[in-house]
């Protein structure tokens, strides 16, 4: 069974989470190990567990211009777990915290190839497509009511 919790950067889920990262996000685009961890310590972190293992995980990061905007950032879920609503689930959870929160708007910068994964939840595109560590990406957003 598959839960979901917020995790501290302190713990071995985050160690996990991190390792998660590397091997999902930055290994198979040639970014280093632990290269992209630029705003983890200003961040809110959510891992998906499968017993001990951590099998998804993303954060949250206030935007320091705005009291009412955070960034997802760092999504990934294991390989061999995609397509299970892991992902899905981890976004609602993101999306019920932000709320309670009193965040406003959730946005991303999406690749290019997981747009429709982010629309089906209700994040919908702006501006012009950009490229980020040369993969085209999106700007997205969910407004939240």
């Amino acid at each position: 069974m598959i839960t979901h919790k917020r995790i501290e950067m302190d713990t071995i889920e985050y160690q996990k989470a991190r390792e998660l990262r590397n091997e999902t996000l930055l290994r198979p685009i040639g970014i280093p190990d632990y290269g992209w961890e630029m705003h983890d310590s200003e961040s809110f972190h959510f891992a998906a567990m499968d017993g001990d293992s951590v099998v998804g995980c993303a954060l949250l990061y206030p935007l320091p211009d705005s009291r009412v905007d955070v960034q997802l950032m760092q999504m990934a879920v294991a390989e061999w777990m995609q397509g299970k609503g892991i992902g899905r689930d981890i976004v609602n959870e993101l999306v019920h915290f932000a709320r309670f929160r009193c965040y406003h708007r959730i946005v991303c910068h999406s690749r290019e190839n997981v747009v429709d994964f982010y629309r089906k939840l209700g994040f919908v595109t702006y501006g012009e497509p950009f490229k980020e560590v040369k993969i085209l990406h999106r700007h997205m957003q969910l407004i939240l009511d």
